[in-house]
């Protein structure tokens, strides 16, 4: 069985005073936790004062992204190596945001996933239709452009080291969730995917995640999808309380298993 993941991603949100005051939340209310795996991923500002509170602690960090050499004239950019030695152990790769906002191209994200994995981090690899696309009929042919591009030229035993997380732009910071159902069946296309391109065994080993107006209210019913492997948990996430509400649901899922 795959052990739920619930990642929280800050986003563009919190000084390193509120981060660090939202980590100790966490930390505190999440000492122990079991059948789950949890990672926050805060600004970059963030990232050494929220590495030094976790500490010890089980839950790990992650960074929104990186750039895919490990140093050079780059101005603003931050490589994999530097967040290395933050502790970081998990980056996002091709966000929605970052492929809109900042035009990330789908080669440039596959140049990021091999950066990651050269330097033993883990890539979160994130994909998803707008809502004009999915009114297109064409959920299936975005996702499936996007994740061969993101996984293009990697080993079967690098892509079993990758995550995957499904975020249907239209439903990211909308507060229109995608339904349990229509999550699972992208979902589930994807695995079929990872079958083709790496092997059926290694495909039943990677984590596949939804993201996209994820919160207590909905967790349950998401959770219980047998492809859904856990949450990337935007808004939900800067609210303690909420956030380990999102954790505790997950563990109850991997601590009981599903049908």
């Amino acid at each position: 069985m795959r052990t739920p993941l619930v990642i929280g991603n800050w986003k563009m949100h919190g000084t390193v005073v509120e981060a660090r005051a939202l980590t100790t939340a966490i930390r505190d209310g999440l000492k122990r936790p079991r059948g789950v795996q949890v990672v926050v991923c805060p600004p970059f500002t963030a990232l050494a004062a929220v590495s030094e509170v976790l500490g010890g602690s089980p839950i790990q960090l992650g960074a929104q992204t990186c750039h895919h050499e490990p140093a050079g004239a780059h101005t603003g950019e931050v490589s994999v190596p530097m967040l290395a030695e933050l502790t970081c152990r998990w980056t996002l790769v091709g966000h929605s945001e970052r492929r809109k906002e900042i035009g990330e191209s789908d080669e440039v994200i596959n140049l990021k996933v091999r950066a990651v994995l050269s330097h033993g981090l883990t890539p979160v690899l994130c994909v998803g239709e707008t809502g004009d696309e999915r009114r297109q009929g064409l959920t299936f042919n975005t996702v499936e452009g996007q994740l061969r591009a993101g996984l293009a030229g990697l080993a079967g035993e690098q892509i079993a080291k990758t995550v995957l997380a499904y975020e249907p732009v239209w439903a990211i910071g909308t507060g229109a969730n995608a339904t349990p159902a229509q999550a699972a069946e992208v979902q589930g296309y994807l695995r079929g995917l990872l079958s083709e391109l790496a092997s059926k065994e290694i495909a039943q080993t990677v984590r596949i995640l939804y993201g996209g107006s994820v919160k207590a209210e909905n967790a349950d019913a998401l959770l219980a999808e047998p492809e859904v492997d856990g949450a990337l948990v935007g808004g939900a996430s800067l609210n303690a309380q909420a956030f380990i509400g999102i954790v505790r649901k997950a563990a109850r899922v991997g601590t009981a298993g599903k049908e």
